[in-house]
C-alpha cells in the first residue's frame, strides 16, 4: 500500500463455515479464517492476504481476488473498477 501513487482501499473480515468453533454459554460462532483485500484505485488492481483463524497463523503468498470471491461467494468490487 506504501508504494501505491493513489487512493487503496482496505477490506477486512471474517469468513465462517458450519465447522467452525463456537464460545461462549450461547456459542457464538467464531471466525474460521481471516481477509483484507487490497483494491489499488490508480491501476485498477485488487489482491487479498487469507489465513486461517488460529493462535500462530502467518499470512502467506497474496491470492487473486477472484480466488477471493470464489472462497467467500461475495463480489467485492463492481466489474467495471477491475483491470481486465
Amino acid at each position: 500500500m506504501k508504494r501505491a501513487k493513489g487512493d487503496v482501499f482496505l477490506i477486512t473480515g471474517p469468513v465462517f463455515t458450519d465447522a467452525g468453533p463456537r464460545i461462549g454459554a450461547n456459542g457464538v460462532k467464531v471466525p474460521t479464517y481471516l481477509y483484507k483485500l487490497v483494491y489499488d484505485a490508480t491501476t485498477n488492481k485488487a489482491w487479498a492476504h487469507w489465513q486461517e483463524n488460529r493462535e500462530g497463523e502467518t499470512v502467506g503468498r497474496p491470492i487473486s481476488y477472484q480466488e477471493l470471491v470464489k472462497r467467500t461467494g461475495v463480489e467485492f468490487l463492481p466489474r467495471s473498477a477491475l483491470q481486465h
